[in-house]
């Protein structure tokens, strides 16, 4: 229990980068363990294929239009799931990396916004993508990876600080829009050759970085709108609180002026007692009156 413990603790104080770095691997791993058991009990659920994870009909998207009008949420789950533990462990590095640099300029909410954002907008570039361009056009293939919305964080962020110095293990010290053009130019390259789909991607989560940094500067913020929503939901689940009954009692007669009398009856004894004990000694007092002088020097 001390393992599960830690990883609550680590998820519930460990910040926005690394809840979604929880959830896309739990939504890696989960899956792949229960149906792993359900093919090993002979059962296999209609358009639930996790022999490769992450390519279930269900949850990845689809380069086929028609497939967005019965699964629009794919346009949001493709971004958390992954075909491999490599494809995973090297996109949760990433999104580790850029997750940091954008937190050092902004929020929590902007990075989780711009991270849905992002990957609704290169999902729809992706399906499109796969109508006009000739090369492409005629071919179903499905998608899944964080790289798109990953790509955008790092791109948002270079645009905001491009002088923004990063030290890289094996290369030293680069600024953070090197960076950036590297992994631009490598999509730019790779495009054509393979995974056109993933690397079409990657270049419109670069463009919507670019895109929301833009607004930002002008003073819009796109994040703001996811952030409503998740508000919306999450005010709507949360349990109201009964408003306290509040009981005003008002006192019609006029209090009595006891206190004062009390307090001077209250320093007559003790007057009278110390004036005993300065005469007879403490031993003269009575049980009644030791009583008394000890309760007022409490």
């Amino acid at each position: 229990m001390g393992f599960i413990d830690d990883i609550k603790t680590e998820y519930r104080i460990g910040g926005i980068v690394q809840r979604l770095i929880f959830w896309n691997v739990g939504l890696f791993a989960i899956p792949l363990i229960l149906f792993s058991l359900l093919r090993l009990g002979g059962v296999q659920l209609p358009g639930l294929d996790w022999t490769i994870p992450g390519t279930s009909n269900w949850f990845s998207i689809s380069s086929n239009p028609a497939d967005l009008l019965w699964k629009p949420w794919t346009l949001i789950t493709y971004a958390f799931l992954h075909e491999g533990f490599l494809h995973l462990f090297f996109n949760m590095l990433w999104l580790f990396f850029a997750g940091r640099l954008f937190l050092t300029f902004f929020t929590q909410k902007q990075f989780f916004g711009l991270y849905i954002l992002s990957a609704i907008f290169a999902g729809l570039i992706f399906i499109g993508s796969y109508q006009v361009i000739p090369m492409l056009v005629g071919t179903t293939v499905s998608m899944v990876g964080a790289s798109a919305a990953i790509m955008a964080v790092l791109i948002a962020t270079a645009v905001y600080a491009p002088q923004y110095e990063v030290r890289l293990m094996l290369i030293g010290t680069v600024r953070l829009w090197h960076i950036a053009g590297v992994f631009i130019v490598l999509d730019l390259i790779n495009v054509s050759v393979a995974n056109s789909g993933g690397h079409i991607a990657h270049l419109s989560g670069a463009l919507f970085g670019l895109i929301y940094i833009k607004l930002l500067q002008n003073g819009t913020d796109l994040s703001k709108g996811v952030s409503a929503v998740i508000d919306f939901f999450a005010n709507l689940f949360k349990p109201k609180k009964a408003t306290p009954f509040k009981k005003v009692h008002k006192n019609s007669t006029p209090p009595r002026a006891t206190a004062p009398k009390a307090q001077d009856m209250t320093q007559k004894q003790i007057d009278h007692i110390l004036d005993k004990i300065s005469q007879s000694g403490y031993d003269s007092l009575t049980k009644e009156e030791k009583e008394f002088l000890f309760k007022v020097g409490k």
